[in-house]
């Protein structure tokens, strides 16, 4: 198959394409720059210039391939602009894709079910601060019944590996290095799913290639690592204490990821694609130190 990919250069996008192009497939990836450009192409991919907000490119990126797996998004991804451009870039997709059965995929996130692993059937609800993505998401998975082979890669808050520079265990170390202290709120007990990227790249593979139309897949390799966990893997290799902080030393996201249990299974996924997860685990990736160098 001929794959589009966009957010080909990034960090997921990064596995993706090696990951395509050793099970044989042509991928072509968008590159907003010059640099993403030249990653791209030192990838072995052909390369396709331009960003979300063009519609032409990815209408003729879509058109001119097989499928589609949408992983760029603008940062920040929740603002009004960034969840219209993705909203606009999934309506592209699908409008070139109608009645042709080719497969788009497009990533979302585990969802918070309180008291309960999520799982891939829980329902999409709109609300809260991610509410304009999940109507993003759920307009992805309507897509099917325009005859597009449509499906939803959901990712786990920790999607981790050598290479991570710009997630949430890279922004924990640095407020770790800042304060002098690994922190974490409450008890620490509140669960994070996690994957490591070239097991998330694969169920991206197996997606594009054999995903039902309307699938819901949870990229979830570990169910829930607590979070006082998380911190005292990364007390290990700073030589720092971990303990418990104020929810006013955090800011932004990390408030609300640090003081929520949200677990999560795969097992659903798991049994649809045969997609077994193989890579090391979120401590174990921690405690091999190459966050730290």
């Amino acid at each position: 198959m001929r794959i589009f990919v966009t957010g080909a250069s990034g960090w997921i996008g990064s596995a993706v394409v090696p990951e395509l192009l050793g099970a044989g497939h042509q991928v072509l990836g968008l590159a907003r720059s010059d640099a993403s450009a030249q990653a791209v192409a030192d990838m072995g991919a052909e390369v396709l210039r331009g960003d979300l907000n063009d519609t032409d490119v990815l209408r003729a990126g879509a058109l001119g391939s097989d499928g589609v797996i949408h992983l760029a998004f603008v940062v920040p991804s929740v603002t009004e602009a960034a969840t219209r451009t993705d909203a606009t870039a999934i309506e592209t997709f699908a409008a070139c894709l109608a009645d042709s059965g080719k497969p788009l995929v497009v990533s979302g996130a585990t969802l918070v079910t309180p008291g309960r692993l999520a799982t891939e059937r829980d329902e999409l609800i709109a609300a809260g601060p991610v509410a304009a993505r999940i109507t993003n998401m759920r307009a992805a998975l309507t897509a099917a019944e325009r005859g597009v082979r449509s499906a939803l890669v959901m990712l786990p808050r920790s999607v981790h590996g050598r290479g991570e520079r710009h997630g949430f265990i890279p922004q924990l170390i640095a407020a770790a290095r800042a304060k002098g202290v690994c922190g974490y709120i409450g008890d620490g007990a509140g669960r994070w799913p996690a994957v490591h990227v070239k097991d998330a790249a694969r169920l991206y593979r197996l997606a594009v290639e054999q995903a039902p139309a309307g699938a819901v897949l949870n990229a979830v390799g570990e169910e829930g690592v607590p979070v006082r966990e998380i911190a005292e893997a990364i007390g290990r290799h700073l030589n720092l204490p971990a303990r418990s902080l104020p929810a006013e030393e955090f800011s932004g996201m990390l408030v609300r990821l640090l003081s929520t249990d949200m677990p999560a299974s795969s097992t659903i996924t798991q049994d649809l694609l045969g997609w077994k997860p193989t890579h090391p685990g979120l401590i174990e990736d921690i405690d091999q130190g190459h966050y730290f160098v």
